[in-house]
Parts: structure tokens; sequence; C-alpha cells
């Protein structure tokens, strides 16, 4: 008689399901091929990609717009080390990733060498925890992971599962879940003195950071600072949280020197900071200890103890953002702040710092980029000094309207994020920004972004150079050593892999060419050519 009872990858693939996640990605091996099937009859599509790193890219911008757990599948051996980037990436951005990979069972490791690697000694020091699937432990180890990888702060959890592990069928299966957290606030003795410095404060600023994008506090930090007339500047991955037209936004920190120049001057001259979930992870060290605890009242809220040493506060409240930011308004009168207005003369500095009237050159390009895609469009960044530009010039009306890798920095990123983006939001324009070393390192990802359908719109700043890099060797007065490479046809690429590619080397050609790509029925590059040095001064 069939045994129908369920197999340890199914136990896992339903857990999968049960937390939100409809999509994975990867590249499949014989040794995962039990988990492939899990996944697809569990209700979560598996996607074929053409890199495990672009796989996990992908997933991570599903999650951005669903919430759950992004899915990387990877094979054993050379399959598991190619995601080995997105998932430092994944640990530094705090993403929730769960990184399924195969792997022999134990008793062939003994004897069988071939691809064979011990998996979690390599995960270990990039994810938040690493499990080897057991067939009676499938659903606890399956809980465990969704649940670590949710904790404050997100991040990915590995688990490595063993062929015959996989195909292991289970009975008398009793689930387990891990009682959810009810939020929490600081007590009397602190929560009166941040009552009280509040109250005091006449140039109160407030740093928002990426914790507030997931615990649900947005409407209440929106309403907080409004009602005590707070200015704010967030890190770039928290842009949008608040509306970036809001008239107390400062705007994006933590990269541009030249943004730095205005911002860091007005926290040095404020009576109070207050740090909304911020994660410094994000930042340069420009923003390393710039202002002193014993000379300034700083509060601190955020999901995790502050061991990062980036800053130091007075009041360190490791608490719900909402529950405390409630606690400290409550009964607490509105007043005036910044009575001489810098927050104000900050901002215009900022405007005029960022012009956006330039005949050409990467400002422009954003600029009319901006000007003319939708308010609702979606966009990615690869890092390079475009991303360090566009972080500062381009306005997000929502949380997540620009997505990055802020702490990672790592290259390679924009496309697969902008693929991931279109197959969850096909119906909103997406739009990817890469510099064309980072469009070079993916583009095999078009034929992917062919298969999945839709039309995102791929934009490549073509300078044939690593353009942060070689300003960096300049600032150095060192020589031109490895930086420099040819110009390529990245628009004759996109038509190759089935879409439509445009060259533009003016506003006008930037301006057709986007209005085409919003109307096309597939993907399209845009590579719009520039000079080398095209960022001085700019960033």
């Amino acid at each position: 008689m069939q045994d129908l009872s369920p197999r340890a990858a199914d136990l896992l693939a339903q857990r999968l399901f049960e937390a939100g996640c409809r999509h994975a990605f990867g590249m499949p091996g014989g040794e995962v091929l039990t988990l492939v099937d899990a996944l697809e009859s569990a209700g979560i599509t598996f996607h074929l990609t053409k890199h495990e790193n672009a796989a996990g890219f992908m997933a991570e911008a599903v999650h951005h717009r669903d919430g759950a757990p992004a899915i990387l599948v990877a094979t054993l051996g050379p399959g598991a080390m190619n995601g080995i980037n997105v998932v430092a990436n994944a640990l530094q951005d705090r993403v929730p990733m769960i990184v399924l990979t195969g792997c022999v069972d134990a008793d062939e490791a003994l004897t069988y060498t071939h691809q064979v690697m011990d998996h979690s000694q390599v995960f270990r020091s990039i994810t938040k925890g690493t499990f080897m699937l057991t067939a009676d432990g499938a659903d606890i180890i399956a809980d465990k992971a969704v649940s670590l990888a949710n904790q404050p702060r997100p991040g990915p959890v590995h688990i490595d599962v063993p062929i015959s592990v996989a195909d292991t069928r289970v009975s008398g299966v009793k689930r387990r879940r891990l009682a959810k957290v009810a939020p929490v606030a600081p007590g009397a003795e602190c929560l009166e003195k941040a009552r009280r410095w509040v109250a005091e404060a006449e140039r109160p600023l407030a740093i928002i950071g990426l914790d507030v994008l997931y615990d649900d506090s947005r409407c209440v930090v929106r309403a907080f600072l409004e009602h005590f007339n707070i200015p704010f500047v967030t890190t770039y991955k928290a842009k949008g949280v608040v509306p970036e037209d809001h008239p107390l936004c400062l705007g994006g920190a933590g990269l541009s020197p030249l943004a730095d120049k205005h911002l860091i001057p007005l926290v040095e001259q404020s009576d109070l900071v207050l740090c909304l979930g911020y994660d410094p992870i994000e930042m340069r060290p420009g923003w390393r200890e710039i202002w002193n605890p014993e000379d300034k009242r700083v509060i601190d809220i955020a999901a995790v103890v502050n061991d990062h040493y980036m800053h130091q506060a007075g009041l360190n409240l490791v608490a719900d953002t909402s529950a405390t930011l409630e606690a400290i308004a409550k009964g607490n009168p509105a007043r005036k702040t910044w009575p001489n207005g810098e927050p104000d003369q900050v901002k215009t500095a900022l405007a005029e710092a960022f012009p956006t009237d330039e005949d050409w050159g990467p400002a422009a390009i954003i600029a009319e980029t901006r000007a003319v895609l939708p308010t609702e469009t979606l966009a990615t960044a690869d890092s390079g000094a475009h991303r360090i530009l566009l972080s500062q010039m381009w306005g997000c009306s929502e949380e997540r309207g620009l997505i990055q890798s802020s702490a990672l920095c790592t290259m390679g990123c924009a496309v697969p994020m902008a693929i991931g983006l279109k197959l969850t939001e096909p119906d909103r324009p997406v739009i990817g920004f890469s510099g064309d070393a980072g469009f070079l390192m993916v583009a095999g990802e078009l034929s992917t972004a062919a298969e999945m359908g839709g039309n995102p719109i791929f934009l490549v700043f073509v300078d044939a150079s690593l353009a942060l890099i070689e300003l960096k060797q300049r600032q150095r007065q060192m020589g031109n050593r490895g930086v420099d490479f040819d110009r390529h046809d990245f628009a004759a690429m996109g038509r190759a892999f089935g879409g439509y590619g445009h060259t533009v080397r003016n506003r006008d050609e930037l301006r057709a060419a986007l209005d085409q790509a919003l109307k096309a029925d597939k993907f399209t590059v845009i590579a719009a050519e520039i000079d080398r040095g095209g960022y001085d001064g700019r960033i």
C-alpha cells in the first residue's frame, strides 16, 4: 500500500508556504530535485535563473514586496558557493532569507568526496543560523528557521538537506510554532526621561533606519515627527518610510560626502537626536561617533542592543518603535522647533548641491528619468558612483520604492532585483539602474527577464570605467590602474536576449527611449553614454 505521509521536504515546504512564501529562485542539481518538487507541490513556484547569486537578489526583491522570507535554492558544492555573496548581503542588509542547499547523506560522505564539502561551516559566518534537516525534526527545523530569519534583526538562515532525508516519509507529525512576541515599551524611569527630553528639545533631529521596515511603525513614526515638528533624515534603505516630499524630510544620508557636508553640521547643532530603528550598518565612517552623549541628548530606540559602537546614546531603549513613540507622545504637547529655520536652509543647500537642470551627465539622466517615469515606479540600484547620486536625487513616496545593497554594497544586484520586482508587481513600472561594470556581471540574466516576461527597464550608465574607484584613485594621487575598460554595445545585448535596446546621449533621446520602454511588451535596455569623470563634484 502506498505511503501517503508527507516527505520531510514537504513539511519544510509547507512551513515556508505558511510563512507567505510563494516564489523560490535558484538553479537545481540532482541533490535538490525533491526540494524543488516539494516547493512546487506546496504552492511555491520555483524560478530557474542563470546564477545562484542573481537568484538570491530576485528572491530579496520579492521579499520587499510580499514581506515573506526570500528563498534561495542551490545544489551542493559549486551551486551553494555561488550564492555566498547574496547570502552575506542578506545578513548585512537585514533580509530574511531561507537558503536551501542539497547535500549527500552522512554515510555517503564518509567515502564519497566528489563535490562534497561542509556547507554549514561555510555559511555559519554569514547567516543567523545553519541547520541540517532531519526527517522527524523537519517541521521543527523549518519553524526554527523561519522564526530566526524574521526575528530582529532579520537575516538569512541556512538549511542543508540530505538527499535521502528529503525523500523520507514522515508520519504522526505534531506541528509546533513559536509564539508571536508582543510589542514592548520602556519602563517608567526611562520613559519619563525620554518624555522630558522630547518636551524640552528646541532643535530635535531624527535619524530613521531600516528597523522600521520590519516593525510596522511607519504611521506612528510619521505622526510623532509631525506632532513634535522634528526634521529627519533616513538611511538609504529606509528611504520613503515617510514620503520624501514631506516638509520635514531632509532626504537620505550616510554615503554621500557632498550631502554629509550639509547634514552633519545640522546634527551637531541639534540638542536632541532621536535614533528611530537606526541601524548604522548602512553608514560610512563619517557618521561614526559624530556626537558625544555626555554633551548631547540622544535617544536610541532599536530592535536589538547597541553593540556596534558606531554611536552611543544617553538612553538606549530596546523596544518596539510604535509602542515607545506612542508612550513618549501621550500627553506631551507639541511645540515649535528650530526657531532660526536651519533645517529649511539645509534643504535649500542640498537642492543646490544636487541640481536637476544639467544638460547631460549622470545627474541629468537621473533627473530626466524621474521626471518621465510615473510616481509609482519601483527602482533598484547597483553599487557604484551612480547609486550615491541616485539615492540623493531619486525621491521615494513609499518605503522600498528604491531598493539596493546598502550595507554590503555589492555589485550586480540591480538587474536581478528589477526582475524580481516586476514578477511581483507586473502592473507597475520597474527600472533598474546599473553601472556598466555591474551590468556586465549579470548580463546573462537578461535571458531570465525574457523568460519571465513583463517590461522592466534596465538603465546602464556607460562610462567604461569603475567610476567610484577611479575617483578614489585620483583623490589619492595614484595612476590609472585597473579601472578602465572598453565601451560595449549594451543596447545590442538587450536585443540579442530578446528585448529592446536603445543608446542615448542626450535628454531628448533618453526621454524618447523611456516613453517607448513604458509601452513595450518586453524588457528594454537603455545605455546612457556619459563622459568619464562625470561624477566629479557630484557625490
